[in-house]
């Protein structure tokens, strides 16, 4: 699989002086860059708010339509568990001790997906190859959206802007059903899987075990055991999925797929321009910064930026780092997107996939 190289020398005094600055502010505070009790506690917080709500319908407890408010509820947990105790768990800021990461790192399972697809594609892939069509797979592979502008064309793209939301919330309804597997049998044919350490075999072999065990718990056991009708729980598991993969979608895109930020494409020899940090602020946005439950709620992800140049730093430290960040940039005439507002990244992606969405000669 070939893979795009960056430019170490195109720079670096950027990354170096940015580097200092973020370590001595964590030395001066006297604070790890780890997570913290705040992370703790919000952890505790999002499963309750998965977990509580099921338990709860599978005892039959709640009144029937009280049953898909029930779900709704997990369907924001899922979204809590998955951008603040996943996602800083598989990056290894969690914590300091990595069983303890690799623990929580499983929460991924816990929603259905999987955690080694997660670190690949999202690790790996997105967080080195930002924006570069063709290596990073959160915008490529895709067929009903066309999110680079090299990407193949489809005369239904023309519309992509209208019904890309409504898409969006299908995005967690495919870990379970497709996504996971033609993932993993594609990092299994192009060597990824053996590249970052772990085997083909043993991959395989724990997806099947943690879906099943899923599916057991989400579909058999209150359908076949408990005797709750088929239909309310498929209902309920869809608006559930539906809550919580718009607004993970949603998150993910409006750091990367707007008007303001880049696709580099590698040369003929596979060079980009810049080296991988400056690669990272052409590439990323922020978003909301202000919104301070916002931060709390997606795991300090609108803070895009700060996250792409230190996914080793937990969320928890994201807001004070961004000054430190944007300053840097400033100083050394590096671009440091963000938009003030939800309202005007979401207006600026839309306007971003209309943009894609035209035939590329009329482009």
């Amino acid at each position: 699989m070939a893979l795009a190289k960056f430019n170490l020398q195109n720079q670096k005094d950027f990354v170096n002086v940015l580097k200092e600055r973020v370590n001595d502010y964590f030395k001066s505070k006297g604070i790890s860059k780890f997570g913290d009790s705040r992370l703790y506690w919000k952890t505790a917080a999002m499963l309750t708010l998965y977990i509580v709500p099921f338990v709860l319908i599978l005892i039959n407890f709640l009144p029937f339509w009280a049953n898909w408010i029930g779900y709704v509820i997990m369907g924001i947990g899922m979204v809590g568990i998955g951008m603040s105790v996943m996602h800083d768990a598989i990056h290894g800021s969690y914590s300091s001790n990595k069983y303890v990461n690799k623990m929580m790192g499983f929460s991924m399972e816990l929603l259905g997906g999987n955690s080694f697809n997660w670190k690949v594609q999202h690790n790996v892939l997105h967080h080195t190859y930002t924006n570069i069509p063709g290596m990073d797979e959160d915008i490529s592979h895709k067929s009903i959206l066309r999110l680079e502008p090299t990407g193949k064309w489809l005369k239904i793209h023309r519309f992509q802007h209208i019904y890309a939301l409504p898409i969006y919330s299908l995005l967690t309804l495919s870990w379970l059903l497709w996504s996971d597997f033609t993932s993993l049998f594609r990092y299994n044919k192009n060597g990824m899987t053996k590249m970052v350490g772990s085997k083909n075999t043993t991959e395989v072999t724990k997806l099947f075990v943690f879906k099943a065990i899923y599916i057991f718990t989400l579909f058999i056991l209150p359908i076949f055991i408990l005797g709750i009708s088929w239909w309310q729980v498929i209902v309920g598991y869809v608006i559930m999925q539906m809550v919580a993969g718009f607004i993970f979608s949603v998150t993910f895109q409006l750091a990367h797929v707007v008007e303001d930020t880049n696709y580099p494409l590698p040369d003929e020899e596979g060079n980009i321009e810049n080296n991988w940090a400056v690669h990272q602020m052409h590439t990323t946005a922020n978003f909301a910064k202000k919104s301070k439950f916002m931060s709390w709620f997606i795991g300090g992800l609108n803070y895009q930026i700060e996250h792409h140049l230190f996914p080793n730093i937990s969320h928890v430290h994201y807001p004070k780092i961004s000054e430190i960040v944007k300053n840097t940039a400033k100083e050394f005439k590096i671009p440091y997107h963000e938009y003030k507002t939800l309202r005007a990244a979401l207006i600026s992606h839309l306007r971003k996939l209309k943009e894609l969405g035209q035939q590329p000669a009329m482009a």
